[in-house]
């Protein structure tokens, strides 16, 4: 596996997270929804050039730290991102342990 180096960015106006590389190639992103103190992941995406290098756990990782340093409430719809948190308990004080369906 070759190392990447790899920068994660938000960018508001698509609500998504980035991951580009040193070239500035879209590596991955998590797309997300914000509504007052809470976001929503709702889905993690590796281009798959990038695949098996450790991308969406640096984005998992990245977002849920924004999310802290922001004091915002984590709703996880993502299927990687809820998968991830479950070996990283780090971040628990920030994950809405139930939901109930928004109408």
């Amino acid at each position: 596996m070759v190392s990447v180096q790899i920068t994660i960015s938000d960018v508001p106006g698509k609500e998504r997270f980035e991951a580009r590389d040193d070239k500035g190639d879209l590596a991955g992103f998590v797309t997300y929804q914000v509504s007052g103190n809470i976001v929503v992941y709702t889905h993690t995406e590796t281009i798959p050039e990038f695949a098996g290098q450790g991308i969406g756990s640096q984005l998992a990782r990245a977002v849920l730290e924004d999310a802290k340093a922001k004091g915002r409430t984590v709703v996880l719809m993502c299927p990687f991102i809820s998968s991830w948190v479950e070996s990283h308990h780090e971040y628990d004080d920030i994950i809405a342990k139930t939901t109930r369906r928004v109408k």
